[in-house]
């Protein structure tokens, strides 16, 4: 009776040794159990740089290792088609410089976004403006220092920290803030992009 051995390969699996499995970088499911847990731990690939470095794959590979161990399984592909393999050895937690990065990079972020919300309340004049309606209601000129600017002043930061879904490191709701969105479309733009340009070389190698 012939076995199907499903696989769904992720399009980015981190991983810190030499020796490389399938049940590492794809999901693996088979009704013989047996059968399940060898694919799983059969080796797809070898990395012999000892620096870290980022390799694409072919789910053809899979196929072909899966097939040479069972010849009359049937293989179905439920994931990506290649997929990249990041091989970082030795991971290291955050140390004194990395701390030291994380917070000029908060600096620089935050004294850019300040500079954003001046330069735009002074090409709007939102002071004047402020002023203005400040008059037409009350009667009176704006000092400056009315409901109008306190209610600005508090509705800025409390905008900013709804929209972001973040306060104190917690988030607000289940929802992926904008940043994390914002940060998934970057990585898989980095992944197509790796992906694309291996296939272009091989193409221009098998030209050659």
């Amino acid at each position: 009776m012939q076995k199907i051995v499903y696989i769904k390969p992720d399009r980015n699996t981190e991983v810190y040794e030499k020796q490389v499995i399938l049940g590492q970088v794809a999901q693996v499911y088979c009704k013989d159990s047996g059968m399940q847990k060898s694919c799983q731990s059969m080796p797809i690939m070898t990395i012999s740089s000892e620096e870290e470095g980022c390799y694409v794959c072919s789910v053809m590979e899979l196929i072909k290792r899966i097939e040479e161990k069972y010849p009359q399984a049937e293989i179905q592909n439920l994931g990506e088609s290649d997929f990249i393999v990041s091989y970082k050895p030795n991971p290291k937690r955050p140390g004194f410089f990395d701390w030291i990065k994380t917070v000029l990079v908060c600096l620089v972020v935050f004294a850019g976004a300040a500079f954003a919300i001046m330069t735009f309340n002074n090409d709007g004049d939102v002071t004047s403006v402020f002023g203005r309606i400040y008059e037409l209601l009350m009667g009176n000129p704006s000092d400056g220092k009315t409901v109008l600017e306190l209610g600005y002043s508090l509705g800025l930061p409390l905008g900013i920290i709804v929209f972001f879904n973040h306060f104190s490191g917690k988030q607000l709701t289940k929802d992926p803030t904008p940043i994390e969105v914002q940060m998934r479309l970057y990585e898989n733009d980095v992944d197509t992009t790796r992906i694309q340009n291996a296939g272009r070389k091989e193409a221009e190698t098998d030209v050659d």
